[in-house]
């Protein structure tokens, strides 16, 4: 009996304890991730981009409310966050949870947590075809990587990215944030819009037009009465063309597999529409 009694005391103590232990446990505050510049991810460094040029990649994308921006890799959610606060719904896809989690109090402090979302994914794993605007800060080699899902987005869909390039691709406009405005580094954004694609051959009522494409760039020839006339200035800006063949300028909206727009000349303006029967 008087070992169990004193067995059963051992046993209350521990367990007493054990509940003191826990509750200090609890009411120890839990501490706030804070990421630091340079920590590593999965194919990049972290490194946050100035607000400044957030700001100019944004204006540079023409961003409005009706838009549905998508950033991959999204960091500490200042460009998600800064275009919800434009009324634009927006998603940060990134790899690093802590980043998450840190991206959803930031967008709730800020006021924007019902049109800024962050979710814990691959953006190569993920499925971004819904966006009008991308914004990417990653190196050219993941830009290339990412480069074929892009072009088979929607024509006219914008993309902007923050100091790196997509090589051959070449950007349709450039815009830099200056260090008066506070922007010290990674300071120029590039745009690339979408275009259609429109390579192959297209009957018109006077002809045919071989249209060769190199992403926004276009060349090609226009047959009609027997002659073969050059294309030149030739190039897409989503699914807006434009090209010069024998001095007609030929300007025109793509639809699949419809061109429809106006032809002109000297001042002459006609209807114009080619529809294609050939895809290359």
């Amino acid at each position: 009996m008087r070992t169990s009694f004193f067995s059963r005391q051992f046993l209350w103590a521990l367990i007493l304890s054990l509940i003191a232990a826990g509750s200090i446990a609890q009411d120890k505050p839990a501490e706030k991730f804070e990421p630091e510049v340079g920590q590593q991810g999965k194919d990049v460094i972290w490194v946050p981009t100035p607000q400044p040029l957030v700001d100019r990649m944004l204006n540079l994308a023409k961003l409005t409310p009706k838009d549905y921006l998508i950033d991959l890799g999204s960091g500490d959610g200042r460009t998600v966050i800064t275009a919800a606060k434009r009324g634009t719904r927006a998603l940060g896809v990134e790899y690093n949870p802590k980043m998450v989690a840190l991206s959803r109090r930031l967008a709730a402090e800020a006021g924007v947590g019902d049109k800024a979302r962050f979710v814990n994914g691959d953006i190569f794993e993920t499925d971004f075809s819904a966006a009008s605007v991308i914004t990417l800060f990653l190196l050219p080699d993941l830009n290339i990587k990412l480069r074929p899902k892009i072009l088979d987005m929607k024509p006219g869909t914008r993309v902007v990215s923050n100091s790196f390039t997509m090589e051959a691709w070449q950007a349709d406009e450039t815009a830099k944030a200056s260090r008066e405005e506070g922007c010290e580094n990674y300071c120029t954004a590039y745009l690339w819009i979408v275009p259609a694609k429109v390579g192959g051959i297209w009957r018109v009522d006077d002809g045919e037009i071989t249209l060769k494409q190199d992403f926004q760039m276009i060349s090609g020839s226009l047959r009609s009465g027997g002659k073969t006339t050059a294309i030149t200035g030739g190039r897409l800006r989503g699914d807006e063309i434009r090209f010069n063949a024998g001095g007609t300028v030929y300007t025109g909206q793509v639809r699949g597999d419809t061109i429809e727009g106006t032809a002109s000349i000297g001042g002459r303006t006609r209807a114009w529409k080619a529809r294609r029967s050939f895809r290359s």
